[in-house]
């Protein structure tokens, strides 16, 4: 019986699109799981490969996830992004894009972009998720492009295992620089496929959201996700910078019918966030992650 409840939870109480790209990093759960508009860390870079594109400074990045209070509904997770290549204040201060300021045209990003690598367990014995993926940013004036590779293995006790590689897009837009971002991911674009059998195949999701800063401290967001088998998902969130060292969060997704909220500590060169979520029917989700950014970039 008690198998069968976990499997139950496994399909029925988790929407197939979240566990179909992963979750990642408590920031992005705290703020109703938005994904495709967030920047400036590694995390951001996971959930859209875009991101990855203005972050000048390796960062190397853990987390740990817990859904229901249940043991089995474990997740771990692994970041690592890399600057190829660092405009720095050794370079002349000069805008990568003819005609645009410098202050808003990405002149601190890395002038080759930057490689993210990412790696995730979810899951125990009965059922279980792995993930390694691959992504790429790049920063063009007041635009970000990223593609990323993800490698998906799923077992099943007494089933087996089956594997896809599901490649995806993201794209980000500073629409008013330092106001107001877009964004947008096209997560599994090659519809791959995990078994022969009725044509299992990896869902195919499209994310697009909004960032509006109407204050220094304050950052307001919205996103809408689309399965293309499922109900569209909407989600809000807000993020609160009362101090310079702690960001509060809160937000809402109305397809898993959940409240969430959390907080962001920064102290000197780690990046802490914890995040609790709480379903009406199954009760809290919680999740910690970590990050470390080398104070001096390009220079581990």
């Amino acid at each position: 019986m008690a198998k069968f409840y976990l499997l139950v939870v496994l399909l029925a109480g988790l929407p197939l699109a979240a566990r179909a790209q992963g979750l990642w990093g408590a920031r992005s759960a705290a703020l109703g799981q938005i994904g495709s508009v967030l920047e400036a860390d590694g995390w951001a870079g996971a959930a859209n490969a875009a991101a990855l594109g203005q972050l000048n400074r390796p960062t190397l990045g853990v987390g740990a996830e817990n859904r229901y209070l249940l043991p089995s509904l474990n997740t771990v997770s692994l970041v690592v992004a890399m600057p190829l290549g660092y405009r720095g204040s050794q370079a002349p201060a000069a805008a990568p894009v003819a005609g645009v300021a410098a202050a808003v045209a990405g002149a601190g990003a890395p002038r080759y972009g930057t490689l993210g690598v990412t790696a995730q367990r979810f899951g125990g014995a009965l059922y279980s998720e792995q993930r390694l993926g691959l992504g790429y940013g790049y920063q063009l004036g007041t635009v970000r492009v990223g593609a990323r590779v993800e490698m998906l293995q799923t077992s099943i006790q007494g089933l087996g295992s089956r594997r896809a590689v599901a490649a995806s897009l993201g794209g980000q837009a500073d629409i008013i620089p330092r106001k107001l971002t877009f964004g947008a991911t096209l997560y599994n674009l090659n519809q791959a496929r995990l078994a022969e059998y009725q044509d299992e195949r990896v869902p195919t999701v499209l994310r697009a959201g909004l960032a509006w800063r109407p204050a220094e401290k304050v950052l307001l967001l919205v996103e809408t996700e689309k399965d293309v088998e499922q109900d569209a998902d909407f989600k809000a969130g807000l993020e609160y910078q009362p101090l310079p060292a702690l960001a509060l969060r809160a937000g809402l997704s109305t397809l898993s019918s959940q409240l969430t909220g959390g907080l962001g500590l920064r102290t000197g060169a780690f990046r802490i966030d914890y995040a609790a979520g709480w379903h009406e029917a199954l009760g809290l989700s919680q999740q910690l992650s970590a990050a470390y950014v080398w104070e001096k970039p390009g220079k581990p």
